[in-house]
């Protein structure tokens, strides 16, 4: 495994008489072949005892034929619209109604609950989120896992107009 060199005796004459010279050092040499070994069974140990996660992704099923049209009752309809901040710090901005009720300005925390409610007061309700094209994709991914949480599993994407844009900003 491992070997130790020791310093050969020399004999010779002392220059001076008063000065020693210093030993020499010792030579080590260690073999490192068990410790390639350890490593790799390390490293086949951690990798047959990792578990990996999943990816999350989120899915999201497509009717068969875009052009295909689905009847919902009005009743069964939420609106939530998110504006865009419009100065940069700002908080973004989300309005939602059910129906032709008039828009209800609404939180970002608040929202869970919201959608909670609604849904469990109308099991057939629909979501239907227009959301501005200038908002970060994070409020699009952020309001569908709020729909998840409170297990509205149905709902709508839309791009959102300027018109509906300037009917709840006057609000």
């Amino acid at each position: 495994m491992g070997a130790v060199d020791t310093p050969e005796a020399k004999g010779g004459k002392k220059k001076g008489g008063l000065r020693r010279r210093a030993p020499k050092r010792l030579g080590i040499k260690i073999d490192m072949t068990p410790f390639v070994d350890i490593a790799f069974l390390l490293l086949i140990f951690f990798m047959c005892t990792t578990v990996f996660r999943k990816p999350q992704a989120l899915e999201i099923n497509l009717p068969p034929d875009p052009k295909a049209k689905v009847e919902i009752a009005e009743s069964n309809v939420m609106t939530v619209r998110i504006i865009n901040p419009a100065p940069p710090g700002d908080e973004v901005r989300i309005f939602w109604r059910i129906a032709k009720e008039p828009f209800k300005e609404e939180k970002w925390q608040n929202m869970r609950s919201v959608f909670a409610e609604r849904s469990q007061a109308n099991p057939k309700l629909v979501a239907l989120l227009k959301i501005d094209r200038m908002a970060k994709y994070k409020y699009m991914v952020d309001i569908i896992d709020q729909l998840q949480f409170a297990e509205l599993n149905r709902f709508s994407l839309a791009p959102l107009e300027e018109k509906e844009k300037a009917e709840v900003e006057a609000l």
